[in-house]
């Protein structure tokens, strides 16, 4: 896997710094397999990269895919209509009551 320009320098630094472990569900990677181990921005910014690496994790590839996945789902479209029932907490039948 080619890894773009502006993640090699902290690519290289995450695994001097962390665990050859992935974060999320705890498989180790040895030298043969180190390439499937990524890392992951916590905060999601890719230009916060602290010399001790307290932004980073290292990821499998399977787990940073869902991570990133997951962060897609959350910011969908709703989130951009401002609308004053978003002030309100989140409720999962509210919107039943609604088409009744």
């Amino acid at each position: 896997m080619v890894r773009s320009h502006h993640e090699q320098p902290y690519r290289a630094r995450a695994l001097k710094l962390l665990p050859w472990i992935c974060a999320h569900c705890g498989r180790e990677f040895d030298g043969k397999k180190l390439s499937q181990l990524t890392v992951h921005h916590k905060d999601h910014n890719h230009h916060n990269n602290p010399p001790d690496g307290s932004n980073w994790e290292l990821l499998c590839l399977y787990c940073h895919d869902n991570e990133h996945q997951r962060d897609q789902v959350g910011s969908g479209s709703n989130e951009s209509q401002s609308r004053p029932e978003m002030d309100r907490p989140f409720t999962p039948f509210a919107n039943l009551l609604k088409r009744a």
